[in-house]
């Protein structure tokens, strides 16, 4: 598929979880948990302080049907009104994809992630052979969530934090489908 013809999301169901397309409803709650330092320094692309306009800017990419990237929200309601964070899969070349998430920090350690990236992989709503993830050596809980969804770890490397301002290391992570 071209990144430049228009794109569908599905929704993803799990036990707890529906992985839903993001919506601009969703405004109030991404500007609540992306304020959050947390959440914002665990991240690569969450500027902290979040300045305004940025939540609205980053829906408006997401809902783009040229968008290069899906976004869905991690919502365990049954009516789409709730956040326990976002799941992300960024289309590369080659039948390969990039996924990403964070959760709120009230959500920790109750397996959301978990569960949101193993729908994610199983679902493969990309069609990719490949998953790569990567996350911030300092954040050793995410780097379970991409083992317990079956990732392989692959090496170290770098990436930019906005919110840190900072080159942070990384552990890089793939997940082959084919």
């Amino acid at each position: 598929m071209s990144v430049t013809e228009p794109i569908s999301q599905a929704v993803i169901e799990t036990e707890r979880l529906v992985l839903r397309p993001i919506t601009r409803a969703d405004a109030g709650q991404l500007k609540l948990y992306g304020s959050d330092k947390r959440v914002a320094e665990a991240t690569a692309t969450i500027p902290h302080p979040l300045p305004d306009g940025v939540v609205e800017a980053f829906i408006e990419r997401a809902l783009n049907p040229e968008r290069s990237s899906d976004i869905w929200v991690i919502d365990p309601s049954d009516d789409g009104s709730q956040m326990l964070g976002a799941i992300a899969m960024e289309r590369m070349d080659r039948d390969q994809s990039e996924i990403s998430y964070w959760v709120v920090p009230a959500a920790w350690n109750n397996g959301f992630a978990s569960e949101a990236v193993t729908a994610m992989v199983e679902a493969n709503p990309q069609a990719c052979r490949t998953i790569f993830g990567s996350v911030f050596q300092d954040n050793p809980a995410s780097a379970r969530v991409l083992t317990n969804a079956g990732f392989e770890y692959i090496g170290d490397a770098e990436s930019y934090s906005v919110a840190r301002d900072a080159t942070v290391p990384t552990w890089t992570y793939i997940k082959r489908l084919d």
